[in-house]
């Protein structure tokens, strides 16, 4: 069984969530050399060690994150390589903080070799966070047309969760917000909070309207073809 990355008793279900659909996907689409587009601390590393032969985290210098682990300086809109550099790509729960998701998209296309799969996490309901940079929500539809315009085939949109992971994560990190003061000091919210996300995840077994979900993972492929590629966007 696999542990969780970079999770706290506020967020350990979605944590979970993504994190073992990251491994169900990358045994499928990942090997080589991995690009990781805003890296931050590269929490996946660990993770995805045994799919792939090399891991490159790429991040501007103003991240809020821990910044050792960064390989490339550089952004999501220019990766400082040449094309066709990276076998796949990962890119989590970044989109919403670009400012122009489409250059992104175009920008990882372009350092993708041919037939490259790139892994993408995004965000459809859920609050602010890392603000002011948090600029997007995406539906599927959304999604779908971007990454199409951007050039890729699109091999998956997967929700990841219904109504009820999505109300109950959030409802968690609503009541964080009174986990100060003398309740810092005992673990009542945390507490709270893990029986809440247990419930959420046994009613989202239950029903799982994934109108509702709190983010998609997105799996797409660079043509082996530029014309193929061409025909394709919109």
């Amino acid at each position: 069984m696999f542990g969780i990355i970079n999770a706290s008793a506020k967020n350990f279900l979605v944590q979970w969530i993504v994190q073992k659909e990251i491994l169900h996907f990358a045994d499928k689409y990942l090997c080589g050399h991995l690009i990781d587009i805003g890296c931050g601390g590269k929490p996946y590393q660990e993770l995805l060690a045994p799919y792939i032969e090399k891991h490159t985290g790429v991040d501007h210098y103003g991240t809020i994150h821990d910044k050792s682990h960064i390989d490339l300086l550089g952004t999501a809109y220019e990766i400082p390589v040449d094309n066709s550099s990276f076998d796949n790509a990962i890119c989590t729960a970044v989109l919403e903080h670009l400012e122009e998701p489409e250059q992104a998209l175009r920008e990882c296309h372009r350092v993708l070799k041919p037939g490259g799969h790139a892994i993408y996490s995004v965000p459809f309901i859920w609050h602010l966070h890392e603000e002011p940079r948090d600029f997007y929500r995406y539906s599927k539809y959304g999604l779908k047309y971007l990454f199409k315009k951007a050039g890729f085939e699109l091999i998956q949109i997967k929700a990841l969760s219904g109504f009820w992971v999505t109300f109950g994560q959030l409802f968690v990190y609503n009541i964080y917000r009174l986990n100060r003061g003398p309740l810092r000091y005992i673990p009542v919210i945390p507490c709270i909070g893990i029986v809440i996300q247990g419930i959420s995840y046994l009613l989202d077994k239950l029903d799982k309207s994934e109108q509702w979900t709190w983010m998609y993972m997105i799996i797409v492929r660079k043509y082996e073809s530029e014309r193929l590629s061409n025909s394709q966007t919109l």
